[in-house]
């Protein structure tokens, strides 16, 4: 071997060891941040695990104080809450609105979006400022006036009345990210289109919306989440007949150990559907954001 073969050699094993040595030296970091995204995220999850040990604990140690860490798992709450409420219902009632108000939100918010996106101008800037500081208001100032209008119009205490609420409270978010992901997609595939001989709605529902897979998603979740977790404008538009799931949750609380007990498997079935959907479609979420975020 020659003094060449030889020095090629040596440096292709050092350059070999080099990561090696790096991946080492990186070692403690990333066990460090490892542990501490592990508490981090024990910590968030904390309330979430308390809650499911109280609901799953005999109703006579759910609530001890010091807390019971040993007992004998029992689904009973659950069983309550579906046999001596009404929860059925007010799950339902609950569906319903967040799916009524995604359906109608997308609706309206799809042909809105592009007008805002397509026509920029003053007309434009000033609309898209009046719908975030509409979203940015206090929420009773915007339920409130919902609420006596409801009972004018005779429809106080309906579904269809809650989501429609819903529907103008959420309605500014849903055009804001829309407008961002039909900012992303040229305008010079308007123009082949109207060439082709489309008209606006026909290039909308043609061209527009196939394109937009993933914004419609990501608007479609975040307001059905947003719908389906309400309170306030629920609690205020609704009585007896349209309760949702959030205001019964409410009312359980306060009273005694089985119905404390039976609002902690209410908010857990609550919570698991949105946990779900967000493991579903994360990947959906993460890609739709980082796309309508890069035009504003």
């Amino acid at each position: 071997m020659t003094a060449v073969d030889t020095e090629t050699t040596i440096s292709r094993a050092r350059k070999a060891a080099e990561p090696r040595t790096t991946t080492r030296k990186r070692r403690p970091v990333l066990v460090l941040s490892g542990l501490f995204l592990a508490a981090t995220c024990f910590l968030m999850l904390s309330p979430f695990i308390w809650a499911g040990m109280a609901v799953t604990k005999p109703t006579s140690v759910a609530f001890a104080n010091p807390p019971v860490f040993t007992y004998t798992p029992t689904l009973q709450a659950f069983v309550d809450l579906w046999q001596t409420t009404y929860f059925a219902q007010y799950l339902g009632n609950t569906l319903i609105v967040a799916v009524i108000s995604t359906v109608v939100a997308l609706v309206i918010g799809l042909p809105a979006a592009y007008a805002l996106s397509r026509m920029p101008g003053y007309i434009s800037a000033v609309l898209l400022v009046l719908a975030l500081i509409f979203r940015a208001l206090p929420r009773f100032s915007v339920v409130l006036p919902m609420y006596d209008i409801s009972r004018a119009l005779g429809i106080y205490d309906t579904t269809y009345a809650l989501a429609i609420a819903l529907v103008a409270i959420n309605q500014p978010f849903s055009i804001w990210l829309l407008r961002n992901f039909f900012a992303e997609i040229p305008a010079s595939l308007d123009e082949a289109a109207m060439i082709d001989g489309c008209t606006r709605i026909s290039m909308l529902r043609k061209v527009m919306i196939p394109l937009m897979g993933p914004g419609i998603l990501t608007a479609g979740i975040f307001v059905f989440l947003f719908a389906f977790q309400e309170y306030l404008t629920a609690a205020i538009l609704t009585d007896t007949a349209s309760k949702t799931v959030p205001v019964f949750i409410t009312t359980q609380l306060g009273q005694t150990l089985p119905m404390l007990q039976q609002a902690g498997a209410a908010a857990m079935l609550l919570t698991l559907p949105v946990i779900g959907i967000a493991f579903i479609a994360q990947k959906y979420l993460v890609a739709g954001l980082a796309s309508g975020a890069v035009k504003g």
